[in-house]
């Protein structure tokens, strides 16, 4: 069965066409991942309880020899760690099979030079070019990389895990490092369908839905975005997105009523906050999907019903292609 048509026509693929496409070149590899899966949990299994009965052994001796009960919570805590490390190693070459064989043909359902890497990830110098996020960032990673050719849209995309750190001492000089994240979830870049030389960001409208009237006059200070506070003339969409930009005429001339509209309706449907930057010929999408997306269930079968929700992830990330009309291209970029 073809995947698609050519990348010039391409358009989301429906339910119905991947229950089709499922019969004819899926089904046929499931008994083998099945079958992966069983070994690796029965795998995880036996690691998990070796390391229950290794602590519980070492509870014992401890607690018969008079030591402390911070010794047992060490054994314990040291008995969780070492549980979840070894877990992790047995179920590491499945998870690793289960995308390089079966997610990778889901991928390329949706498009003929789709590709996917699922050990890779957008880099770090390209989530820094959106200017969404302005931290310093002390520890970067990600999975699941995908890109491609959506109609005349170029895109990538990926889950991505940015971080800093804060060191603190105490009062007896005993230094503290915590990880704070800055974001986790979907990242997704494609090319835009305007051409414009500034940068434009849509936040999230945190200040004013918190604080209304002061909010506002918060957001008028801007500490630390590039550009201006730009004010629009859609209500709707000012209580949900808060606009800075280095040129008002072009921040306008990006966010016309329809795109507002499409913005309002996506922030609407995933019921979660959005983050958007328009800068260098492309629009830059962040946003926390509630869950890791594409990953394998260790315990629950490898069936249609697991395919379909890699398929459902999948939608999920090229909707941001057609809910944001990038294949209409109205006037061509130079």
């Amino acid at each position: 069965m073809s995947t698609s048509s050519d990348t010039t026509t391409w358009k989301l693929r429906s339910a119905e066409e991947f229950a089709k496409y499922f019969q004819s070149d899926l089904a046929p590899c499931l008994a083998a991942c099945e079958e992966d899966r069983q070994r690796a949990a029965r795998n995880a299994t036996t690691v998990g309880i070796v390391a229950f009965v290794l602590a519980a052994i070492a509870g014992i001796v401890i607690l018969s020899s008079g030591a402390p009960p911070m010794a047992l919570i060490i054994v314990a805590i040291a008995g969780v760690a070492v549980a979840m490390a070894g877990v992790a190693y047995a179920t590491s070459g499945f998870k690793q099979r289960y995308k390089h064989n079966l997610i990778s043909q889901i991928v390329r359902f949706f498009g003929p030079d789709f590709g996917y890497q699922p050990e890779n990830c957008v880099t770090e110098s390209r989530f820094r070019q959106s200017r969404i996020f302005d931290q310093r960032i002390d520890r970067f990673s990600g999975e699941d990389y995908i890109s491609g050719t959506a109609g005349q849209t170029r895109f990538e995309c990926s889950e991505l895990h940015a971080q800093y750190k804060t060191t603190t001492t105490d009062s007896k000089g005993r230094r503290h490092t915590q990880w704070h994240t800055i974001f986790k979830g979907l990242f997704f870049v494609a090319d835009f369908n305007k051409n414009f030389g500034g940068i434009t960001l849509v936040l999230p409208d945190l200040a004013e839905s918190s604080f209304g009237w002061l909010g506002q006059k918060l957001q008028g200070m801007n500490f630390s975005r590039p550009g201006d506070l730009v004010k629009l003339e859609d209500p709707e969409f000012e209580k949900l997105f808060v606009v800075y930009g280095t040129d008002q005429v072009e921040a306008r001339y990006i966010l016309s009523p329809a795109l507002m509209r499409r913005l309002i309706d996506i922030r609407r449907k995933i019921g979660r906050a959005i983050h958007l930057s328009f800068k260098d010929g492309c629009v830059f999408v962040a946003m926390d999907p509630g869950k890791n997306l594409l990953e394998p269930k260790l315990f629950s079968p490898v069936s249609y019903e697991s395919c379909c929700s890699a398929f459902a992830d999948l939608r999920l990330v090229l909707e941001i292609v057609e809910d944001l009309n990038l294949n209409t291209r109205i006037w061509s970029k130079q």
